[in-house]
């Protein structure tokens, strides 16, 4: 299994799906992209390690992990809940002690993702249904402010893509299509895929 596999590669455990649902109807219950479909994004995607990306909503820290690991990218993870959020610095240190050193590529902030401030430096932002279309708008204009600051390329991406997602962004955003990523079993789910929007400096 792919997911055990990774997981013991990169000494972290984030597996375990959330079991029930969030208290708060905004907020969705944790659920890690499988990693056959990271595997996949980047294959057709590319990051490198100028890259610096926010993933809201980040769990365990998945995400942010293997982005780091595989292309040396800075990675933030952005998390609400504190068991996660606790569990995403457990993996943390398990990550930096396979590999006998320490860094601050890798970040976990637990805070509501619409009060998280967007740095310059930011410009990949990672989306997997974690929230409602409402937290979505708010991150979505932070990161707008963040870009009339400093303007520069920036992609989000969403997988499993909501609909309220993509109408907001290409009806009411400069972000615009850039690509589309199907994954393999795309014929039996039409959400199975990852869409990237861009927004050039």
């Amino acid at each position: 299994m792919q997911e055990q596999y990774y997981d013991q590669l990169l000494n972290i455990e984030t597996s375990e799906v959330q079991k029930g649902f969030h208290s708060s109807f905004h907020y969705h219950r944790y659920e890690p992209t499988p990693y056959e479909a990271l595997v996949f994004l980047f294959e057709q995607y590319s990051i490198t390690s100028k890259d610096s990306i926010i993933d809201f909503g980040c769990g365990k820290g998945r995400m942010n992990f293997f982005a780091h690991h595989f292309f040396g990218a800075r990675a933030t993870g952005i998390e609400m809940d504190e068991t996660f959020y606790e569990e995403a610095l457990q993996n943390r240190r398990r990550y930096w002690l396979k590999r006998r050193e320490i860094g601050d590529q890798l970040q976990f902030f637990q805070c509501l993702a619409e009060t998280y401030s967007i740095s310059k430096e930011d410009n990949v932002f990672y989306f997997f249904n974690p929230f409602t279309v409402q937290i979505f708008m708010k991150v979505v204009r932070n990161i707008l402010a963040s870009y009339e600051v400093e303007p520069r390329k920036l992609d989000i991406i969403l997988y499993y893509p909501a609909n309220e997602y993509t109408y907001y962004l290409e009806e009411q955003t400069p972000f615009y299509l850039f690509q589309e990523v199907l994954l393999p079993r795309y014929e039996h789910n039409p959400y199975e895929k990852f869409l990237i929007y861009r927004l050039d400096c």
